[in-house]
């Protein structure tokens, strides 16, 4: 391994993130990484590399690092203004950097999330089998310790192949854009049943907005019209990531990557792997609607992305 790239200025948020930490829950550790999933494995795709290789998580731009040596790179998620040395790059395409070159990162409303890859990935000593940051849980990351990242730390890549993808990119069929306002989809399960019918209608048919309350944890959601008649609160229970919770004030929150493990609010539903990514790129005020999808649905869509991934977990 060889020094990879030095971070000049992290902005609100900067993480090093892999394809998150399994098999830990019972232990209480949450699973970690990426909160847009969509666009980190799109990453390492377009840069030939493993599905899980890290990469760093930006939240809201305003980001600054500087290329140690010769490198493949590609920004994915918010189509945020890029500059290599100045000069205008774009997101979602792969582009060559040399040593002593500065990427730089802007900030707009496209988005609230963008992933820095580079190819081979970043390399950081597992903790649990990941290397993953989960600031709550002070696990992964750099340090080990769950601290974003810093000016000044200096973060290696693992070697990759010679390859020829610089101007790779998705095929124009692919949405990479967030809609001006999404429609989420949303599995049954858990206690939906418990809900009545008027709650469950109601839950599709008007349009939520997304809070300021919201992190890497959760997201507080708010409707015109709270749901009625939640169900009461229940012994604590394993919590899925994308759980819908509803608590008695009937506004929704959902629990996202570095949620707890447990919770006892009733849980509406489950949104699915896509909705999960947008929702993840929706700023505070960003209204959108949930959609019901059948188990089966959400199923195959999960293995179809496995397949396209080559996902082998």
């Amino acid at each position: 391994m060889t020094d990879g790239v030095r971070i000049e200025q992290p902005g609100l948020l900067a993480t090093l993130q892999d394809l998150g930490r399994f098999g830990q829950q019972a232990q209480g550790v949450t699973e970690g990484g990426p909160m847009d999933e969509r666009a980190f494995l799109w990453a390492n795709r377009l840069l030939g590399n493993a599905f899980d290789a890290a990469q760093i998580e930006v939240t809201l731009g305003q980001f600054s690092l500087t290329f140690l040596r010769k490198t493949l790179f590609v920004v994915t998620g918010a189509d945020y203004p890029l500059t290599l040395n100045k000069r205008p790059m774009k997101t979602w395409r792969v582009n060559q950097a040399q040593a002593g070159d500065t990427l730089t990162i802007g900030t707009n409303d496209s988005g609230l999330r963008c992933y820095v890859a580079v190819a081979g990935g970043f390399s950081a000593e597992p903790v649990l089998g990941s290397v993953a940051t989960v600031v709550r849980d002070r696990l992964g990351g750099l340090s080990q310790q769950g601290t974003p990242l810093a000016a000044g730390d200096v973060i290696a890549t693992l070697p990759s192949p010679e390859q020829t993808l610089e101007s790779r990119r998705p095929s124009s069929r692919v949405m990479t854009a967030v809609p001006s306002r999404p429609t989420l989809s949303l599995i049954p399960a858990a206690q939906f049943q418990q809900f009545n019918a008027a709650a469950r209608d109601l839950l599709v048919q008007q349009t939520y907005q997304v809070t300021a309350k919201q992190d890497r944890m959760g997201i507080r959601l708010q409707g015109p019209q709270p749901l009625t008649e939640v169900p009461g609160n229940m012994i604590s229970e394993p919590l899925p990531i994308g759980s819908v919770q509803v608590p008695p004030d009937g506004q929704p929150i959902v629990m996202m990557n570095d949620h707890q493990t447990l919770g006892g609010y009733p849980k509406i539903g489950v949104l699915s792997w896509t909705a999960r990514s947008l929702l993840a790129q929706l700023p505070a005020g960003r209204k959108f609607q949930f959609r019901w999808l059948p188990l089966d649905e959400a199923q195959r869509e999960l293995r179809q992305v496995r397949r396209f991934f080559n996902i082998l977990r």
